[in-house]
């Protein structure tokens, strides 16, 4: 399995397609892994892409090279992550597709090297452009993990049972039968890495100042808050029925993007657009990195 050594991490990736091909790099979300991408970049690959697909932080076989490496999981050191992984691969500009925490290191990468980022999709979770206020009641009740794992009890309960805490989450926020038992289990194992629950905790925390982002990373999550909108093409694709956010959060989505942008819903689906109808955002990934939309 191929791994390159960033300045915290053994960080583990997938690559396929043409070597010389225009490079699309795929993040996956939480609760999730890699492999969420498996039924969209064979499309990327077959048509010429070169298709890069990383394991984040404290997921699967990526790991902390050293015990003294802060167990960080906020945006911008995810994006930091994947710059020092491009370099690694000799990369000098790269389409970009996230979902989830993938879809806001996406947005984190276009804020911070604008001149290596040529395009973003971003599945299911808005961006954070211009920081991330209170949310309304209705929001905050679909947020309730966030403040659960805001408590010491609520990160014990996760620390006693990662798994229960993930299932919990893949039956809430998509239709009802979307997934079996089985690709639960494979992706499970991902959660296994010692610093998933610690990586996960500061994520979230991070995000509502309960715990303070990696400083080495402070000067990108200030970037992030002082940017109101981005100009790079940009496609955001979203679940009509997802669990997690609320409908009315995408409403505010376009006003964050100026240059050519598209926002597509598609129906019958939650919060797991690429594995519940891969071939959809297969699709629309193809047409993305072509150019054919925006």
């Amino acid at each position: 399995m191929p791994t390159v050594e960033t300045e915290d991490l053994s960080l583990h990736y997938e690559e396929t397609g043409t070597p010389t091909g225009d490079v699309v790099l795929l993040l996956h979300g939480w609760p999730d892994d890699a492999s969420t991408w498996d039924g969209v970049a064979p499309t990327l690959a077959m048509a010429g892409f070169r298709v890069i697909v990383p394991t984040l932080r404290g997921f699967g076989q990526s790991v902390f090279r050293t015990a003294e490496a802060p167990r960080t999981g906020n945006s911008a050191i995810h994006a930091m992550d994947m710059i020092e992984l491009l370099d690694a691969l000799g990369v000098e500009a790269a389409a970009v597709i996230g979902h989830d925490w993938g879809s806001n290191i996406a947005e984190a990468l276009a804020v911070g090297w604008p001149d290596r980022i040529t395009r973003i999709t971003m599945l299911a979770t808005p961006p954070r452009l211009g920081g991330m206020p209170t949310p309304p009641f209705h929001q905050a009740q679909r947020y309730w993990y966030h403040w659960f794992m805001a408590t010491e009890r609520g990160a014990e309960a996760v620390r006693a049972d990662p798994h229960g805490f993930a299932h919990i989450h893949w039956e809430n926020w998509a239709p009802t039968g979307w997934f079996d038992e089985a690709t639960f289990a494979r992706v499970a194992r991902s959660w296994d890495n010692p610093d998933w629950v610690d990586v996960t905790l500061h994520s979230y925390r991070s995000r509502w100042d309960n715990a303070e982002p990696d400083p080495r990373s402070v000067w990108l999550e200030d970037r992030i808050k002082a940017t109101k909108s981005l100009s790079l093409p940009t496609l955001f694709t979203n679940g009509d029925v997802d669990g997690v956010t609320a409908q009315d959060s995408f409403d505010k989505v376009p006003a964050k993007f100026t240059g050519p942008f598209e926002m597509i819903g598609l129906a019958g689906v939650g919060h797991f657009p690429q594995r519940e109808n891969p071939q959809a955002v297969a699709e629309l990934a193809l047409a993305f990195v072509t150019g054919q939309r925006p």
